[in-house]
């Protein structure tokens, strides 16, 4: 119903809509790093990733993939990336179409995503131990089928189905005029903060207007919207059944929940632990994202299970 409102505003007021567009493209600064670290940029199918990279090179590589949605970038990972680099070899890319990579017009497909984490991980990591959100989880499961690039999996809340697929949303939203005012409501502060509050975390004091402020940023670069259009569309979903990718994984796999997880229930979190065989890990307290939310809490379970994968 939300959407249909949204969708009848923008339709209906074409001429403020192309001034506010116009406004909020102004307002909106340059992007920053949202981690510290050395900052490259990977040239990959004309896009231009671009990724952090810090800890010794000789250490054992972690992949770290962020979750997809309209303010989606490596600040995810803020909370957990510099102490996870004074042990290990970290790298974290924007997925094409977010945060400081490029952002260009074309159709955003499961199978981009795919082929770019078996490539980024091959071209840029050995072996490494692979920690991706949402749907990120499922894009690095299939990525380990292709191509075996990864030593462990992960898996924080993983899907592999958002929801059906609709053309004309995505249509809509890639729209110059329509698309961008309805994608600048979708992204407004006030959305992402209703976002934060109801999916991603458990609770507000979680996160900061800082959090806020840059995730507003890096919805408004340009091109933001073509990404996320086929996200809500439901086009970024893989044409796989997730627990028989995981069951068939010839690495260790741990899924990790927030037990008050609405966007992809704990319910499903335990079909797929034991459709797949794998372990499943439950923060109390925490929704889509435990490993912002509970950092050290986190990082203590991470520690405890790599630490066999390096003495053996």
């Amino acid at each position: 119903m939300r959407l249909r409102k949204l969708v009848t505003a923008a339709a209906g007021g074409a001429g403020a809509a192309a001034l506010a567009n116009r406004t909020l493209s102004w307002r909106a600064d340059p992007l920053e790093p949202a981690l510290e670290g050395y900052q490259g940029t990977y040239r990959w199918r004309g896009f231009d990733v671009a990724y952090t990279e810090a800890g010794d090179p000789e250490d054992q590589d972690v992949l770290l993939l962020h979750g997809v949605h309209a303010a989606a970038s490596t600040k995810e990972f803020d909370q957990v990336f510099r102490q996870l680099a004074q042990t290990y070899h970290v790298v974290a890319p924007d997925l094409p179409g977010f945060g400081l990579s490029s952002r260009p017009p074309v159709n955003y497909t499961a199978a981009l995503y795919v082929d770019f984490v078996a490539e980024f991980a091959a071209e840029h990591t050995d072996d490494a131990i692979c920690v991706a959100s949402s749907l990120s989880g499922a894009y690095a499961t299939l990525a380990q089928r292709q191509r075996d690039v990864f030593s462990r999996l992960e898996l924080i809340c993983p899907t592999a189905d958002t929801g059906e697929r609709r053309a004309w949303l995505r249509a809509l939203l890639r729209s110059p005029l329509v698309g961008t005012a309805l994608f600048n409501a979708l992204a407004s502060k006030r959305s992402i903060r209703r976002f934060n509050e109801r999916d991603g975390y458990f609770r507000e004091a979680s996160y900061t207007e800082r959090d806020v402020a840059y995730q507003w940023q890096t919805a408004h670069q340009t091109g933001a919207r073509f990404a996320p259009a086929s996200f809500v569309s439901g086009y970024l979903d893989p044409d796989a059944d997730l627990g028989e990718e995981l069951a068939a994984v010839d690495v260790p796999v741990t899924l990790v929940w927030g037990r008050d997880a609405k966007v992809t229930p704990l319910e499903e979190g335990q079909e797929l632990a034991d459709r797949g065989d794998t372990r499943l890990v439950v923060f109390d307290e925490a929704r889509l994202l435990p490993h912002a939310e509970h950092p050290g809490p986190f990082l203590d379970v991470l520690f405890d299970e790599l630490t066999p994968i390096e003495e053996q």
